[in-house]
């Protein structure tokens, strides 16, 4: 689906549809979560993993990429991940010190913003690095939660829910690094370029 659609039809995709249903999901998550309904939580989570999946996949497949789908998937999976990592921590499932590993670095992402518009350049695209980071957060969130029931399914989950909340959290500060760096290099062209291409 090409960008110059109307913007009606550009938000009433299956992928974007897909990504707003990610965002919709995050309250009702939050207020399971504060209500100790651990398990309806857990189904959150992994529904929400399912459709990140999805739907990036259908996008692909059936041509239906659109500029609005490529800001709605990354701030859905932003919102999905920031909202999931204060919930647990607030309930003692993982530690205050990991969520600030994780919002100090997205806020070093974040503050290159006026950067990219100062000098109008678009947002870089996302990098395997990233999805990667993603997916493993994404996966390794529910796997935690899991692991904080008291039954067999739980113990087996925690180590392999951390495993990959470890992997992501190194490969989520790589991604930031080389935004950081595709930034710097887009800045550079630009200010090299010739004075009418300003």
């Amino acid at each position: 689906m090409s960008d110059s659609l109307p913007l009606h039809r550009q938000v009433w995709t299956v992928p974007n549809l897909l990504s707003i249903g990610r965002l919709v999901c995050v309250p009702v998550f939050l207020w399971l979560i504060a209500t100790d309904h651990r398990l309806w939580a857990l189904w959150v989570l992994v529904g929400s993993g399912i459709t990140d999946y999805l739907d990036g996949k259908i996008a692909r497949k059936y041509g239906l990429v659109t500029r609005l789908g490529q800001l709605l998937d990354p701030a859905a999976d932003r919102l999905y991940i920031l909202s999931t990592i204060v919930a647990l921590a607030w309930k003692s499932i993982i530690p205050w010190w990991l969520v600030a590993v994780l919002l100090v670095r997205e806020v070093m992402v974040f503050a290159l913003g006026p950067t990219l518009r100062k000098h109008r350049l678009p947002i870089p695209p996302v990098h395997f690095v990233g999805k990667s980071a993603t997916f493993c957060l994404i996966y390794g969130f529910p796997l935690v939660l899991l692991g904080s029931l008291d039954n067999v399914w739980g113990h087996v989950a925690r180590p392999i829910g951390w495993s990959f909340i470890w992997w992501g959290t190194v490969l989520y500060w790589l991604a930031g690094v080389m935004y950081v760096g595709q930034v710097r290099g887009m800045v550079r062209t630009r200010q090299q370029a010739p004075a009418e291409q300003q």
